[in-house]
């Protein structure tokens, strides 16, 4: 299965794909047909210019999800929860990156005029949502008086932008009780308007959170090579990334790469690196059965004293503690 859009203020998701299909929709709900698969697409107005669309599915075949950037960008702001737990795979420049809610990609706020491609596998849960609000309404709602230098960039519309936040536990929370709704609730409008605002709350507080730089337009070729930058980064979690080799192997100058990279994932590339280390090793402590020391010493730390006080660091317990499930 494939569908293509172009994203701007009067496009509607759930009209596009029920004529796309030949699948008709019902008070704002299209059911997937049994030939298809099983869930719905169900569209929710918040507002005149505020919307949420919930995508809730198995499909009996792959889906492809082609959004083609607009020629320019224009005030529509979208925001996409993704929280699916079969890992899919999302295309912002030629490389394919995991995504799934325990991915960096997670929540996904773009320009109009960015192209993403999402592939979902056949025969997996498929969960998202996807918050659409046009950028004066944004502002009103935020009602932020100094917006940092990412916030006022959304704000703005201006073109060429691209930001990535991970999905915190209470960000999927409110994604799950959104999907999870029943729909015969007579103040369900109230209900996800409320659920919507949260969602912007926290993923605004994160963006406003991030160190103010001035915004660099991200281009095609910019994220392309971003992306074989982090996936060179998490390649080997044994040693700290290189600046100078990474700059080369992706054709950037140094101070363009870290500038941009840190734009894109809210961080500085050796914490994005310690971040990423300090997940696996609690992964393997957790799910592996490996003892602390082999832990450490599987993602190159030779001095134990240091991963611990890192490992406390970034999950506010004691490796040893942490792995005994305390």
């Amino acid at each position: 299965m494939y569908f293509e859009f172009v994203p701007h203020p009067h496009f509607d998701f759930v009209a596009s794909f029920a004529e796309k299909f030949k699948v008709p929709v019902q008070d704002d709900r299209l059911v997937i047909p049994s030939d298809m698969g099983t869930g719905s697409i169900r569209r929710i107005k918040l507002g005149a210019d505020f919307k949420l669309i919930v995508h809730r599915y198995t499909l009996r075949q792959d889906f492809v999800l082609n959004r083609m950037g607009s020629d320019a960008p224009n005030n529509l702001v979208s925001i996409i929860f993704h929280s699916n737990e079969v890992p899919a795979s999302v295309t912002t420049g030629d490389r394919p990156d995991p995504l799934s809610r325990n991915s960096a990609f997670a929540i996904q706020v773009a320009s109009t005029d960015l192209n993403s491609l999402i592939r979902f596998p056949a025969n997996a849960e498929v969960y998202f949502v996807v918050l659409g609000v046009m950028k004066d309404t944004l502002k009103e709602l935020l009602g932020i008086a100094r917006p940092n230098s990412v916030v006022q960039t959304i704000l703005d519309g201006a073109p060429g932008f691209l930001f990535y936040e991970s999905m915190s536990a209470d960000v999927l929370k409110l994604v799950k009780q959104i999907t999870d709704a029943s729909e015969g609730n007579e103040l369900g409008q109230l209900y996800y308007r409320i659920k919507a605002q949260e969602l912007l709350y926290l993923v605004f507080k994160k963006l406003q959170q991030r160190e103010t730089q001035r915004h660099n337009p991200i281009h095609k070729d910019d994220i392309e090579k971003l992306f074989l930058i982090r996936t060179a980064i998490l390649s080997d979690l044994t040693v700290p990334p290189e600046l100078p080799q990474l700059a080369r192997m992706a054709g950037f100058g140094e101070t363009k790469m870290k500038a941009l990279f840190k734009q894109v994932f809210g961080d500085s590339i050796y914490n994005y690196f310690q971040h990423a280390r300090m997940e696996e090793a609690a992964f393997l402590l957790r799910h592996n059965g490996l003892s602390v020391s082999e832990v450490g010493y599987r993602l190159g730390f030779t001095n134990l004293s240091h991963f611990s006080r890192l490992f406390e660091k970034h999950h506010g317990l004691k490796p040893k503690k942490y792995s005994s499930g305390g």
